[in-house]
């Protein structure tokens, strides 16, 4: 019997994509079918190139192939992503598919180390990443990233004076601390602060991106309101460490996004400074802020939780380097973090699959 495509697309409407409870065949997913007598190959178009599910996917769609056609067949399965979003026609940033603020209700908790070792994780999947420094008084991403005298150029394009981002290893970034002299203090009343960060997403030339991350101060500020207010936003992941103090002002951070007149969907909680693990004593772990307190305040707030980042020297000695962990850092704190862009570009996916886009915020403050 001879095999064909329609054959091979039959098979395959059998597998069911993990996240999104619906099968490839459906959702558009498969592409490029060669059928030859003992082989057959196929491309599976994943919603991120930062999948966690994409070997299971593989092994089912090979599964399903000698299950439903032939034992014996050969099967290749090529894997190829294209990166979800809801952001299509998007007056502002048409070519950014996902816009994901970091956000924190207490300063301190290490919101941009996560946000600087995020990004690099999601562009060592193969994902195109932007990053805004949005903490004008306290920028610290140009530190973390070894770019602290670097100064943008700007270029015109169709009469427009657009600020070219500083591009540092695959990341696209724009700061204040590019902007402002490292020994002066920015003193800006909030309407200064909010045009800033209104400057650095419209008048920057950002071209095709799959994730902007937005590392927004601590809080619960008019950067925050401006930010909901100058484009839709995708979706918020929320920063922590364990102990009550901080969680208390996550909570706030929380309740800020769910307000009905902002409703910005959260993507889910990241625990930081979990646990300490000594350089000299790996396979320890010593919970010095308490023990699982964003895990369990995750599941009491109906959050997806995203993962444990521990309290480890290298983190440290990386940020002040200018080398993010994901980069230079010992392979437990790089599979944290690269377990951390799974989930978030997990939730990104499952989020514009199954929830329209956020409306950009109108409300007067």
């Amino acid at each position: 019997m001879k095999i064909t495509q329609k054959d091979v697309l039959k098979a395959l409407s059998t597998v069911q994509e993990p996240d999104l409870k619906q099968d490839l065949v459906s959702l558009n997913m498969i592409q490029d079918i060669i059928v030859g007598e003992q082989h057959v190959s196929f491309t599976v178009v994943l919603t991120t190139p930062a999948c966690p599910l994409k070997e299971l996917i593989r092994k089912n769609c090979t599964e399903a192939i000698h299950q439903h056609i032939d034992s014996s067949l050969e099967v290749s399965v090529n894997l190829t992503a294209n990166v979800t979003s809801t952001r299509s026609n998007a007056p502002l940033l048409p070519d950014v598919k996902n816009i994901i603020a970091i956000a924190s209700g207490k300063g301190g908790v290490g919101k941009s180390t996560i946000t600087a070792n995020l990004a690099l994780a999601l562009q060592k999947t193969g994902a195109k990443v932007g990053l805004i420094d949005a903490d004008i008084f306290g920028p610290s991403i140009p530190t973390m990233f070894g770019v602290e005298e670097e100064k943008p150029s700007v270029e015109q394009i169709n009469g427009r004076n657009m600020i070219l981002p500083i591009e540092r290893l695959g990341i696209k970034i724009i700061s204040m601390g590019f902007l402002s002299p490292a020994e002066s203090a920015t003193v800006w009343r909030g309407p200064m602060a909010s045009k800033a960060l209104q400057q650095f997403i419209a008048d920057t030339l950002w071209g095709e991106l799959d994730y902007l991350l937005i590392d927004l101060p601590p809080g619960t500020s008019d950067i925050h309101l401006t930010l909901v207010q100058t484009v839709p936003v995708t979706g918020v992941v929320i920063v922590t460490t364990p102990q009550k103090v901080a969680l208390k002002d996550a909570l706030k951070g929380v309740a800020m996004f769910r307000q009905p007149q902002i409703n910005v969907p959260i993507l889910g909680l990241v625990e930081n400074m979990a646990y300490f693990t000594p350089e000299e004593l790996p396979d320890n772990k010593y919970y010095i802020f308490g023990q699982d307190g964003g895990k369990d305040f995750a599941r009491n707030n109906v959050l997806p939780f995203l993962g444990q980042i521990p309290l480890v020297q290298g983190i440290r000695e990386s940020g002040d380097a200018g080398v993010p962990a994901v980069e230079s850092g010992d392979e437990i704190t790089q599979a944290a973090f690269m377990d951390l862009a799974e989930a978030v570009a997990q939730q990104i996916a499952i989020r514009n699959a199954n929830l329209d886009q956020t409306k950009r915020v109108e409300i007067k403050v």
